[in-house]
Order: structure tokens, then sequence, then C-alpha cells
């Protein structure tokens, strides 16, 4: 088993939160699971989408190939559709794109009219589309309906009752519907975590024992600060918010010369800004972490996406030479 799911659409129309509901079941249904987000920097329009891929056996890359594809809006088609493997097929909704496809991988769900029948309103389609893909992939919901429950008690029975009837009724139309979907899921295991890279970073060095980091916000390392901040109390952090990322490397080597483990982060353009900071370290041989969180340059670059450009600079950063060591995923 090793299948790759794709959500496409616009900013606003809920992407993140289906493939962050797929994602969740996969995981908890003791698959490994990989996903990549693309996404624009604007709060309405433009295209994003979110990729999955689930399989029963250890998965450390996405795939370019896509088995399902969940178009959102009409560029998903026109940008992915061109991605599906031989026997994936495309869930859309013709009434939400004004358009219909012909051929055996396309399966017109109506996503929106679905919602309004069976829970009640439009707002509850993206849910529809979560069954629909689970349905596709000959998967059970009992999971997601628990995930559900969870997510929504806060708002009440009502709420929870109705994207669990939306879900169903997605699944159901799929099942029934998808003539050309043969996938087989595999046996289900122990419950995995899903977690973020830099959620991952951040609790790593949680665990390392850290007690003091710096740092001025800059996306997509903010991330790692934010998991920081939300242990800090448990685990005994000081973190500071810095008024620039100068003054966030030059708080993390003070620390560190005076004996505590200390680190500092930033993206391509902030790091920039700690180069000297980094020479000082090298002067006065005083340990330090940086967090490094790549992203499109030059300048401000691409805030929401990122790449591996900054390796060079990372390698030869600062005046004169001394050492460091790089750790940078492949």
């Amino acid at each position: 088993m090793d299948y790759t799911v794709k959500i496409g659409g616009a900013a606003g129309q809920g992407i993140q939160t289906i493939g962050g509901l797929l994602g969740e079941v996969f995981a908890r249904s003791g698959y490994h699971v990989f996903t990549i987000q693309d996404y624009e920097s604007r709060v309405r329009g433009g295209h994003n989408f979110y990729q999955i891929r689930v399989s029963d056996t250890r998965v450390t890359s996405s795939l370019e190939s896509v088995d399902i594809l969940i178009a959102m809006d009409l560029e998903s088609e026109a940008r992915h559709r061109q991605e599906l493997t031989e026997g994936g097929v495309m869930l859309y909704d013709s009434e939400t794109l004004k358009r219909t496809y012909e051929g055996h991988q396309m399966l017109d769900v109506p996503f929106k009219r679905l919602a309004v029948d069976e829970a009640g309103g439009p707002v509850m389609a993206n849910t529809v589309a979560v069954g629909a893909a689970m349905g596709a992939l000959g998967m059970d919901t009992d999971i997601l309906e628990s995930i559900i429950s969870e997510r929504f008690a806060r708002k009440g029975p009502e709420v929870v009752e109705g994207n669990i009837n939306a879900l169903q009724a997605g699944h159901a139309y799929a099942k029934n519907n998808c003539r050309s979907c043969e996938f087989l899921p595999a046996r289900k295991g122990k419950r995995k975590l899903l977690i973020s890279g830099l959620k991952a970073t951040g609790m790593g060095a949680l665990a390392s024992g850290l007690k003091f980091y710096a740092a001025y916000p800059m996306t997509p390392s903010t991330g790692i600060m934010d998991t920081i901040a939300s242990k800090a109390t448990e685990f005994g952090v000081v973190l500071e918010q810095a008024e620039d990322e100068i003054a966030a490397i030059n708080m993390a080597l003070g620390a560190s010369f005076a004996g505590v483990r200390a680190a500092t982060g930033s993206s391509g353009g902030g790091f920039a800004l700690m180069v000297e900071g980094l020479s000082l370290a090298g002067m006065t041989e005083t340990p330090i972490v940086i967090f490094e969180a790549q992203r499109p340059g030059p300048a401000t670059g691409l805030p929401t996406r990122t790449e591996q450009a900054d390796l060079q600079f990372v390698l030869y950063s600062g005046h004169g030479e001394f050492p460091r060591v790089v750790l940078a995923p492949g």
C-alpha cells in the first residue's frame, strides 16, 4: 500500500482542514504519513494544495504522481490532472466548478448538495469531500468519526452529528459510484504520531536540555519558537522574543557564554543579520545552535514556501575561518 492524495483549491476553501483530517486518520490507523503543503501569502484566492502520502511502510518524501485528486476549483484540475496515476481518480463537484469532466478517472461527487441534504448546510461540504476520499480508498470511517467528535465537541452535538452525517454521505457516494476505484488499504496497525517538521525541531531542542531561546518571528521558522513557548514553563526554558535577529543571536550567545544551553532561529533574511554574531561565536569559542528555516530568496523572497538555497550561505557565512557543524535534511 502506497497512495498519494492531493487536495487542491483556493485559499479560504478549507484545503488545510481536509488535508489535516485525512493525515490524522491515516496516522491513527497506524500507517506511515508524509505531507507537504503549498500555499500563497494571501487570505483568499490563489492556488493551494495539500498532498498526503500514506503507506504501510516507512516513507520519507512525497511523490510526483497522485492517486486521488480532490479538485475544489478549476485550477486544480488544470494543474494536477496530468499527475494522476493510471488507476487514479479525480473527485470534484460539477455544481461548484460549473463544469463536467468525462472519463473513467473523473468522479462527480455533489459535495455541496450532499452537505445540504444530509448535514443541513453547505458549510460541511469539505467533510463530504473527506468522506468521499475515504470511500474511494476503501477505508472505513470509524476512526475519522472519533476525530470529528473530539474536534467539534465544544460546538455541540448538532455540529458533531452534522459532520458525521456529511462524512458518511460522502463515503457512501464514492464507495457506490467509483467503478474504477481499486485501492486496497492495508491492515490497520498501532497508532502513530503525526507531527510537523517545525514542531519536531522544537520538541527535539527541549529534549536536548534547551534552557534559553531568543528569536524574532520570521516565517517559516516561527513554528519552532511557538513550540518551545508552549512548553517553556513545563521544561524551565526562558524564551525571549527579541526586537530583531541581531539582538536574538547576541542574547543567545550571552546565555551560552554564561553556561546555559541556548539557541536561536530564523529564516534566510534573518540569518543574514546574524552573521556578525556568528563570527563572534567563532572568536569567543562560544557554542550556539542556530535553526535556519530556509525559504526562497533573495531578500524577503517567498515567505510561505521553502527551499534549500541557503546551504552555501550557511557553510561559509561569517568573516574569518572557524569550524561549524551543519545538519541539513535531505
